[in-house]
């Protein structure tokens, strides 16, 4: 299996487009280079026609995998099997990563002792799968003038989550609403 940069004979790979480029073979361009066999032993450094010949005789290919290196290393190895470990590898560190999301919850002023029990109750199963959570009031026609009398409302919320959450970003009146960010406690 010796690529030459053509997947066949007429199209060339256009690796500058793919998501996963290593140059192999042909599209090498240094004088010299370090070279591993396919079992991981040092063959040392060479010139490159002769680690392109190695390869060849093993009807393998040249990957190059490390290109900051003085000289630059090179493994002689079968690059579909290359390919495939590299995308595995990306995957398993994938799963492995966690993105926290924003939840937000909304409130009125005027919400019933109920209602807020139900609301805490969802904030408290986001922050346990470790999502942040905001926590907004919105504030419509005439309730607008009593923004200030209604902050305590999510207060109260931060207090009712205290013991798995804490305070990321104090309320904060944004126009009609009014916000609290809280986060999972460490």
């Amino acid at each position: 299996m010796f690529y030459t940069g053509y997947l066949r004979e007429d199209k060339p790979i256009n690796n500058k487009n793919s998501r996963f480029s290593t140059p192999i073979n042909d599209q090498i361009r240094d004088k010299e280079v370090r070279v591993i066999a396919e079992d991981g032993t040092q063959l040392g450094v060479m010139s490159i026609q002769e680690a392109r010949q190695k390869a060849q005789d093993a009807e393998l290919d040249l990957v190059l995998i490390a290109a900051q290196a003085k000289p630059p290393v090179c493994r002689i190895i079968d690059y579909g099997k290359y390919r495939y470990e590299q995308l595995r590898r990306e995957k398993e560190a994938k799963k492995k990563q966690h993105v926290t999301e924003i939840k937000e919850i909304r409130m009125s002023p005027n919400i019933d002792t109920n209602d807020l029990t139900t609301k805490t109750a969802a904030a408290r199963k986001f922050l346990e799968k470790g999502d942040r959570v905001k926590v907004t009031l919105r504030f419509r026609g005439r309730e607008m003038a009593h923004m200030s009398a209604s902050a305590h409302i999510l207060t109260d919320f931060a207090n009712s989550l205290q013991d798995i959450a804490v305070v990321d970003k104090t309320p904060k009146v944004e126009g009609r609403t009014m916000s609290l960010f809280l986060v999972q406690k460490k």
